[in-house]
């Protein structure tokens, strides 16, 4: 057997393609109106739903590092998780449970530290150092950041552990952009896309890494989806739709599920002919 055949029954990691960079947009936004949903509508506070939720990051963790196979099921509910925990583990580093940050009619929030209140710089300071640190001990390892080549155990576990410190990086980045700059929901949602579409047109750089280009995309999606669920979900008197977090998950909920759908018909199809290659190679 062929190590390229080879490689492609081992990976566990999709494909970059445009409808991979629409499904983030659209978990990353499910991720903040859904993190919100359970810590400020629910009232379950900060706390609590990060330590919910980051177990339910654990425990979908293992179900696709145990999995044999890409399965777009298993990926997309890690990627969703990751940025619910993310959101409520940055609000918690961030915030405080003071009105500024509670949604309208919320008067108080659940059992628990109900925030560290470092905010938003500080916040990002210490994220972007355990991202760092990530990255550092990803390249001591001699593995490939690319993850298309990340076929390995090891590499996944990394991969995985700088998603989860990058949505809650780019939950930080978000907020700091609704909150603190300025640009307002829709401002801030209008910069990061600006952002990316430079990044777009690096691709066609030579001297630019496509890697390099990608993780900083990857980031910089979790702050557009900040921006995009906070700009649905807040009052109108603060330049949202005041769609509310409910609405706004379910409509997510469902077009994410779609696209997931259609990408796990898109992989039986695509492994028919991969199994009868490999049925035919000695």
């Amino acid at each position: 057997m062929n190590a390229g055949i080879d490689r492609s029954v081992m990976k566990k990691l999709p494909e970059v393609t445009l409808a991979f960079w629409i499904m983030k947009i659209a978990a990353t936004t499910l991720g903040e109106t859904a993190g919100d949903l359970f810590a400020q509508t629910l009232g379950l506070g900060y706390f609590l739903t990060t330590v919910a939720l980051f177990l339910i990051f654990v425990v979908t963790l293992v179900v696709q590092l145990r999995s044999t196979h890409y399965n777009p099921f298993f990926y997309w509910t890690v990627i969703l998780s990751t940025s619910m925990a993310g959101t409520t583990m940055s609000d918690f580093m961030n915030r405080d449970a003071s009105a500024a940050y509670l949604s309208g009619g919320t008067t108080s929030l659940g059992w628990g530290p109900q925030g560290l209140g470092l905010g938003y710089p500080t916040g990002a300071a210490i994220l972007i150092s355990l991202l760092i640190a990530v990255f550092v001990i990803w390249k001591f390892t001699g593995l490939t950041f690319s993850i298309r080549d990340i076929v390995t155990f090891r590499g996944e576990a990394l991969f995985w552990s700088a998603i989860l410190v990058s949505n809650t990086l780019g939950t930080s980045m978000g907020d700091f952009l609704s909150d603190s700059s300025g640009l307002g929901y829709a401002g801030g949602a209008l910069l990061v896309t600006g952002l990316l579409t430079v990044l777009l047109a690096l691709m066609r750089v030579p001297v630019v890494p496509n890697v390099l280009l990608f993780w900083i995309a990857f980031v910089l999606t979790r702050p557009l989806g900040a921006t995009v669920g906070d700009f649905l979900t807040k009052p109108v008197a603060k330049g949202g739709l005041d769609l509310g977090t409910v609405g706004s998950s379910l409509a997510l909920l469902a077009l994410l599920f779609g696209l997931v759908a259609h990408a796990r018909v898109q992989e039986r199809r695509s492994a028919v002919p991969r199994n009868e290659v490999l049925a035919e190679d000695p």
